[in-house]
């Protein structure tokens, strides 16, 4: 297995780019290694932290909210919002323009992948493409590594440059994560794909009160709007369901967010304590599907 999540990061190093002076890098038996001698170790697991160690705002995700997410995705629950994030993947992977019928070059994105949940659907639904999954938090590489046999995962800064090539990336997924939209349009092959799934207005709202939820963005569809005028507007679909849930599958849907920081772990288990068993909570999530001009040209 190590064998090959290692041929994983072999075969997408002609994409990446050294963090420190944006030259080409090789992957080496234990390091990635550019031509100035930046050197980056692979870790055991398979994944590689490709930083220039500047600061920025992002954080990464702890060991414990990795574990939630892992419990709360493996039960499936996610699995319908997945399921529409590949199929979007589907239609703009077949109505690009590139040296192959219908297809752009280039990778399948993932930015602040965490797990590489989304990413693996997408992978199996594109047998054609490679991944490359990026997130700050080393608990969610580590199983991003093994998350899909042509997935590699990079240890970087959504927000930051990223250690990519201009133009590496033929789809980009952003799901429940930063936007850094001019690093997206950077890494964005011409003719090229972008899915940004955020949560809709009802998403998870029988949780708000009882459990303190943060609130939700009232001005989050302008700013994608503005975002992304660029773009054309492929696709939006509205991916809602109920979920009856458990106590400890709540505690796992909570802890696995940015809520889990808003929430301390001490009072999280008394308030969901306090809530019925099963409880029905909804699920709304908006998935929109983005074309970059495919007259775009790239620097390099």
């Amino acid at each position: 297995m190590a064998a090959e999540r290692h041929r994983a990061l072999d075969a997408v190093a002609a994409f990446l780019r050294c963090p420190v002076c944006a030259g080409p890098v090789l992957a080496g038996e234990d390091q990635v290694r550019c031509e100035r001698g930046h050197s980056f170790n692979i870790a055991r697991q398979g994944y590689v932290s490709l930083t220039s160690g500047r600061g920025g705002p992002g954080t990464g995700d702890s060991a414990a909210m990795v574990m939630a997410r892992e419990e709360f995705l493996g039960a499936g629950h996610y699995r319908p919002l997945a399921g529409a994030i590949a199929g979007l993947a589907v239609t703009l992977d077949r109505g690009g323009r590139g040296p192959m019928p219908g297809q752009v070059p280039g990778l399948v994105l993932d930015l602040a992948g965490g797990t590489g949940y989304y990413l693996a659907g997408v992978l199996d639904a594109l047998p054609g493409r490679l991944g490359v999954c990026v997130d700050l938090s080393a608990p969610a590489l580590r199983r991003a590594a093994r998350a899909h046999p042509r997935a590699a995962a990079l240890g970087a800064d959504a927000w930051q440059p990223l250690p990519l090539a201009n133009g590496s990336a033929a789809l980009a997924l952003s799901v429940f994560g930063p936007r850094n939209p001019a690093e997206i349009r950077r890494v964005l092959a011409p003719g090229g794909g972008l899915i940004v799934a955020t949560p809709g207005a009802a998403h998870l709202a029988e949780l708000r009160e009882p459990l303190g939820l943060i609130g939700m963005d009232e001005r989050k569809t302008a700013r994608l709007a503005d975002a992304y005028r660029g773009y054309t507007a492929v696709a939006q679909h509205t991916v809602r369901y109920p979920l009856r849930l458990g106590h400890p599958a709540v505690r796992d849907l909570v802890a696995m967010g940015p809520n889990a920081r808003h929430i301390g772990a001490d009072v999280l288990p008394e308030r969901v304590a306090a809530l019925p068993e099963p409880f029905t909570v909804t699920v709304e999530v908006e998935v929109r599907g983005y074309r970059d001009s495919p007259g775009r040209g790239t620097t390099g």
